[in-house]
């Protein structure tokens, strides 16, 4: 790996994180303005009417000024070193996920790389195994509390989280099967070349969708927070920027698993009678395909806040129950008859 080589993953690694935290700030905003207009309120509206300014420009900023400078509470009773740990554990695998992420178009031809690690084969794998980690986060935030609200939060988060990682790792695996690899580029490609994942495996996106819900613990799986049992679950002894650190985790989550679901489903940056191609390089196709993923992502975020403030939440058997007795066995089916499909195409017309 060449110095420059190095220094460009660097710079890239420096403005996703930027961007990716600048993000999180105003999705905070459009979260707060959607609960607003799905319970007949106006939502924020002050911040920045003094000087003139709109609320949209100043509210993210006074929302994590407010944050830094809350007192940082720590109880005699917590275990100290793993308190500590347990927010930075649920940020860190947040945002390394994002590594293998393609931003937009990748390739030797494109002007600008739009992936910090490109040529990534298991970069699937890499976004699950790394997403299964955010568990220990909670776990060890539930357990060093030493508070029993915290505790019961821990141990639903790590039952949810362990029940829900099956079905959505298989519900993938059907469109990994037809694209023929783990590369999020190829399954972009294939999807171009042929049709969007939704279309071929409509099955498989509900059983992801729905088992992302649950691995980004919101609504309606939020059982381990559930603050009406449990205060704040896992997280009721954090304060300040930890209980930040948390907040910022489950929001890069959710960009994390929109882009998954973009990816995998709706056609990345591919959009119908645009022409535009694997192979297209020039600025004008360069700039589409970045707005165009992004426009995707900001739409199933759209979706999954608007999710949020209309369904209820379930009650901890029925959300066990739609895991292990409806959610994984649809899965297997649909795994089982993709393969058949795929050996059929295959033997009898290539």
């Amino acid at each position: 790996m060449t110095l420059w080589v190095l220094i460009g993953i660097v710079i890239k690694i420096l403005m996703i994180v930027g961007i990716t935290q600048g993000t999180v700030a105003y999705l905070i905003l459009v979260e707060r303005k959607i609960a607003a207009y799905a319970q007949d309120r106006i939502g924020p509206n002050r911040c920045g009417a003094q000087f003139g300014l709109p609320a949209a420009l100043l509210q993210p900023l006074a929302d994590g000024a407010k944050m830094l400078l809350k007192e940082d509470v720590v109880p005699k009773y917590v275990t100290k070193p793993l308190y500590i740990l347990a927010p930075w554990i649920a940020i860190v695998t947040a945002m390394i996920g994002f590594a293998v992420v393609p931003f937009g178009p990748v390739g030797p031809n494109q002007l600008i790389d739009f992936q910090i690690a490109p040529n990534v084969d298991m970069g699937l794998l890499y976004v699950l195994a790394v997403g299964s980690l955010a568990v220990y986060g909670v776990i060890l935030a539930g357990w060093a509390s030493n508070n029993k609200y915290a505790f019961i939060g821990g141990l639903r988060s790590s039952a949810q989280l362990i029940s829900y990682e099956l079905p959505l790792g298989m519900s993938i695996l059907g469109m990994l099967l037809l694209a023929g690899s783990l590369d999020m580029n190829q399954v972009i490609a294939w999807q171009s070349q042929n049709a969007w994942g939704v279309l071929v495996q409509p099955l498989g996106f509900i059983l992801f969708f729905t088992s992302a819900f649950a691995e980004t613990n919101r609504l309606p799986f939020d059982l381990p927070e559930s603050e009406q049992e449990l205060v704040g679950g896992f997280h009721t002894e954090y304060s300040a920027m930890k209980f930040g650190m948390f907040f910022l985790g489950e929001y890069l989550h959710i960009i994390t698993v929109s882009f998954i679901t973009v990816i995998l489903f709706w056609g990345g940056w591919h959009l119908p009678f645009l022409g535009l191609t694997p192979e297209s390089s020039g600025l004008i196709d360069t700039l589409l395909k970045v707005g165009i993923i992004t426009g995707k992502v900001f739409l199933a975020i759209l979706f999954i806040m608007w999710i949020r403030w209309t369904l209820p939440r379930f009650r901890y058997d029925q959300l066990m129950d739609l895991a292990w007795k409806s959610m994984i066995p649809l899965a297997l089916i649909n795994l089982v008859a993709t393969a058949g499909i795929v050996q059929l195409v295959r033997t009898y017309w290539n």
